[in-house]
């Protein structure tokens, strides 16, 4: 693929998925950024100790969980050694341990925990994506990065369609990311832009008239759960309340 192909990939591949599974399959072929191309396959190679004997994803990251999802969960991207060495959002690292366990307290997932793609878990009324589909170094996409991204998030909400009830955004990354997504895909997003905090709500409207309602969750990261920033009780709240409004 030459390198201009490559930056224009993600625009014309998430165009042409008619389904999520067609979506996905374009998603884990992208190169569009060099920066995160080269970095996910550095860490995929170099590896982290712990897991020196297990093969690595080391590629984009698809979007996981029922296909007819009231409650979209957006993150911020992969982590290195999770969902970089997984496979799935999420998965393998203590942030997935924490969001899998919230899920399952609310009656989304089968299971509380994710290790690895064949666990057997399962989420039902719930999707979990994000903006960037690549893990980026320091945790940190750019501008740029989620920019050339934003396609693959755009299509993913299209798809998904109408049975979407409820976004939840985990973090101010993901909040703002997905307010631009939204306002591209002609929603009614309001002037100023909401402010992201935790527990913060607010209804959007789609194209169609659908009313939609966007939460704020503070993110999973450890930074934020091992420092009380973030508690089981907190995201419990924010969960129970997507469940009452997308039921």
């Amino acid at each position: 693929m030459l390198e201009t192909d490559a930056v224009a990939y993600p625009v014309v591949a998430a165009a042409g998925a008619a389904t999520l599974g067609e979506l996905r399959d374009q998603v884990i072929e992208c190169r569009a950024c060099p920066r995160l191309v080269a970095w996910r396959e550095e860490v995929a190679a170099q590896k982290r100790a712990s897991f020196r004997d297990q093969q690595y994803w080391g590629r984009p990251m698809p979007g996981f969980g029922d296909p007819d999802a009231r409650i979209v969960i957006v993150g911020l991207a992969p982590a290195a050694h999770g969902a970089n060495r997984t496979g799935r959002m999420f998965t393998g690292d203590r942030s997935g341990d924490f969001l899998y366990a919230g899920l399952y307290r609310a009656g989304l997932a089968n299971q509380p925990t994710a290790v690895s793609l064949d666990d057997g878990l399962e989420l039902t009324g719930a999707r979990v994506t994000a903006p960037v589909r690549c893990a980026p170094p320091a945790n940190k996409p750019t501008p740029a990065e989620r920019r050339t991204c934003a396609p693959w998030l755009a299509r993913e909400l299209q798809l998904l369609g109408p049975s979407v009830r409820v976004l939840i955004t985990l973090g101010g990354f993901g909040w703002q990311a997905l307010l631009e997504t939204l306002g591209e895909l002609g929603w009614q997003v309001p002037r100023p832009r909401p402010v992201f905090g935790h527990g913060a709500e607010v209804v959007l409207v789609s194209p169609e008239g659908r009313e939609v309602t966007l939460l704020g969750c503070f993110h999973v990261s450890q930074q934020n759960t091992f420092t009380g920033k973030l508690t089981p009780q907190m995201l419990d709240e924010v969960l129970a309340r997507a469940v009452e409004l997308s039921g």
